[in-house]
């Protein structure tokens, strides 16, 4: 090789090193909560996806609910180096120390589908989600809407506890329970996300109430709660959606399958593509140094069975649910 092509090749080889990541470059690890409900899996399904259109390297760690697997998870994507780490925090606190880490290896964290404590938020570079209180007030505007006016004692199946997801869909439930006077939560229980622990929860609700006599409608934090709830309603001889109301959050398949069948009645979306907002956020962020808004909202819309739910179900039914 000549002096003259050996300096062009040096000179080619400095300036692709200096040009920033391309997304075929990047590598994003994503410490996800679990497979606690089926938008859990779903939205693990959808990311892969997503990344796969963006040639995005995602290496997921599934921390089967528990947050020390999370921390553990991040640590390993700090070592291993990784140019981002996706985080769906299973609870709001208790990030700090694991997150200056990330922060001290120049490692931009992106929240998805939940948030955490004020006091992280320097932590992040943004969080995707939806507005868990606005969900919660959806759910509670359409059964006082449903209602109108009449007295109706509500049980309540809550989230995870401590998880900010959680404590925001009770607080917009709440917040229209207050403004009408017919509405009551008279029972609620955390049913973990989880349609097992939602069944195991709704019996004990309806042995409580004179085997569910009293109970006008189920608020569920999310369909997979809701659809355990609709089994232990059938179970006690009731007839979930006609006998007692239901309202749920996510929008999975399987609610679109009870809505269908007159067995439930309402749901308020959660899109399980989170992934794809992010990805876009750190590409940009990683090629041209755009800093993303804090907080990118997501759409949450109400369905009922005005809505089609069969051909809902048919398109949702191969996203990974």
């Amino acid at each position: 090789m000549t002096s003259k092509a050996l300096l062009a090749a040096t000179a080619l080889v400095a300036i692709t090193l200096s040009l920033p990541a391309t997304a075929a470059e990047l590598t994003v690890g994503f410490s996800q909560i679990g497979s606690e409900s089926g938008w859990r899996a779903a939205e693990t399904s959808v990311s892969k996806s997503e990344a796969a259109k963006r040639k995005v390297t995602l290496k997921i760690a599934d921390a089967q609910q528990k947050q020390e697997n999370q921390i553990k998870a991040i640590r390993s994507f700090i070592a291993q180096g990784v140019d981002a780490i996706f985080l769906a925090p299973v609870v709001s606190s208790g990030w700090d120390a694991v997150l200056k880490e990330a922060k001290e290896a120049k490692i931009p964290v992106v929240l998805l589908d939940r948030d955490i404590d004020p006091s992280g938020k320097e932590l992040y570079l943004t969080a995707v989600t939806s507005d868990s209180v606005h969900e919660g007030a959806v759910a509670g505007e359409w059964l006082a809407k449903a209602m109108a006016g009449k007295a109706c004692n509500v049980v309540e199946l809550q989230g995870t506890v401590g998880a900010s997801v959680a404590t925001n869909r009770k607080k917009g439930f709440d917040s229209v329970v207050a403004k009408n006077a017919n509405l009551k939560v008279v029972r609620s229980q955390t049913g973990d996300f989880t349609r097992a622990k939602g069944k195991e929860v709704m019996e004990s609700f309806i042995k409580a109430e004179g085997g569910g006599k009293t109970i006008c409608a189920v608020y569920a934090h999310n369909d997979d709660m809701m659809v355990g709830a609709i089994q232990a309603m059938k179970e006690a001889g009731l007839k979930p959606g006609k006998d007692i109301l239901t309202v749920s959050i996510d929008a999975v398949p399987d609610i679109f399958k009870a809505i269908a069948a007159g067995e439930a009645n309402a749901t308020v979306e959660l899109t399980p593509n989170m992934a794809g907002p992010a990805l876009d956020a750190i590409m940009a962020y990683k090629a041209k140094g755009t800093v993303p808004p804090k907080w990118i909202q997501t759409e949450s819309k109400l369905y009922t069975a005005a809505d089609d739910p069969q051909k809902i179900y048919d398109s949702k039914k191969g996203l990974g649910y």
